[in-house]
């Protein structure tokens, strides 16, 4: 029997609802808010995202749709241009490599993990955004940032997973 037009439609909406989530929270996070000193140390949207994502259903947040969301978050972010999509992609491979390991754990392991890869993410970042100033940057912005974005993450999690039980298994 053949999908009719409406039913294509609601898959392709649906397939779509990870990238489109994530660019929304990506724009949350780079909107210039009135709290002082918010914008140096916003949360990590965009890797949690990749994260969340590359270990639940890595066909659904595919790696160009990461690089897509790593220009973009450069872009906006006012940060050195492909420092972001670098380090989304390296953690969308690690991620997707360490898979099974994470499927089918308890929350908490989850959780470290994303601690784990998020401290690194932000090590790399730093590094390489320093060597592109070639000065060496004051990391405190960043690690309030990596505290703020991981004690995000099960928040945020929460809500990915309620989105992801929205979509359809073959996706």
């Amino acid at each position: 029997m053949k999908s009719s037009l409406w039913q294509r439609l609601d898959l392709l909406a649906r397939s779509l609802w990870p990238f489109t989530l994530t660019l929304l929270l990506l724009i949350v996070s780079v909107v210039p808010l009135r709290i002082p000193y918010f914008a140096p140390i916003s949360p990590g949207f965009p890797l949690i995202s990749v994260y969340y994502w590359a270990i639940h259903r890595p066909t659904i947040l595919p790696a160009p749709a990461v690089f897509l969301l790593g220009v973009l978050h450069d872009l906006l972010g006012g940060a050195p241009l492909g420092v972001g999509v670098l380090v989304l992609l390296i953690v969308y491979g690690v991620c997707t490599s360490l898979r099974r390991v994470f499927l089918g754990a308890p929350f908490t392991a989850v959780w470290f993990g994303f601690a784990v890869t998020a401290a690194g993410a932000a090590v790399v970042t730093w590094v390489i955004t320093s060597l592109l100033f070639t000065e060496v940057l004051d990391p405190s912005a960043l690690i309030f940032s990596y505290l703020l974005t991981v004690g995000l993450y099960p928040a945020v999690g929460h809500l990915f997973a309620r989105a992801q039980r929205s979509l359809p298994q073959q996706l």
